[in-house]
């Protein structure tokens, strides 16, 4: 792999848990997660953000079990007038590890199948995950009470849509529109 590309994960490797040495019971780490997480992922929803997260992990004997609980605010592009804006965010979310054999795939989606002589867990792509999955289908600027959608960029779509209505139609497409 090309160095450019291990450069990239430097800001991960804060993520990295290691669990080996550590008794069994519950054990808490805290994170924060800012623009140069989010660098890395290259087609990433949120560009930027600033994140708490808490791991609280149960080390048994052959899993581990860590909840997460993500709380801050993530930038978004409104979808109405493309402005970008902070959008808060709360996230609790589950993550089950297993200890086995590098050819167990399980199927799971919330159980991750570690081999035996893994020291540490990685979770920044379990964080990646569970926060652009969080990120509303619909993002809107006015719906978030954060602002009002710029009314300058509003009006500027406008006028390039009534540009668009307004220019000649294939003659071919006006029959459809008879069709009922």
């Amino acid at each position: 792999m090309p160095a450019k590309f291990y450069d990239n994960l430097k800001p991960l490797k804060e993520f990295s848990i290691p669990f080996t040495g550590l008794k069994l019971g519950n054990h808490n780490f805290e994170f924060e997660i800012n623009k140069s997480f989010f660098d890395v992922f290259e087609y990433s929803l949120v560009k930027d953000g600033n994140l708490n997260v808490k791991v609280d992990m149960e080390k048994q004997e052959t899993m581990l079990i860590l909840n997460f609980t993500i709380k801050g605010d993530i930038q978004l592009s409104c979808d109405t007038c493309l402005a970008d804006f902070l959008s808060p965010i709360e996230i609790k979310e589950r993550q089950i590890v297993k200890f086995g054999e590098n050819d167990i795939i399980e199927d799971d989606l919330e159980i991750i199948v570690l081999n035996k002589n893994e020291n540490t867990i990685d979770i920044s792509s379990v964080l990646y995950e569970v926060i652009n999955v969080s990120v509303p289908y619909i993002k809107n600027c006015e719906e978030n009470g954060n602002q009002k959608c710029d009314q300058e960029m509003i009006e500027k779509l406008a006028s390039l849509r009534i540009k668009e209505e307004n220019k000649n139609i294939d003659p071919r497409w006006d029959a459809l529109k008879n069709i009922q």
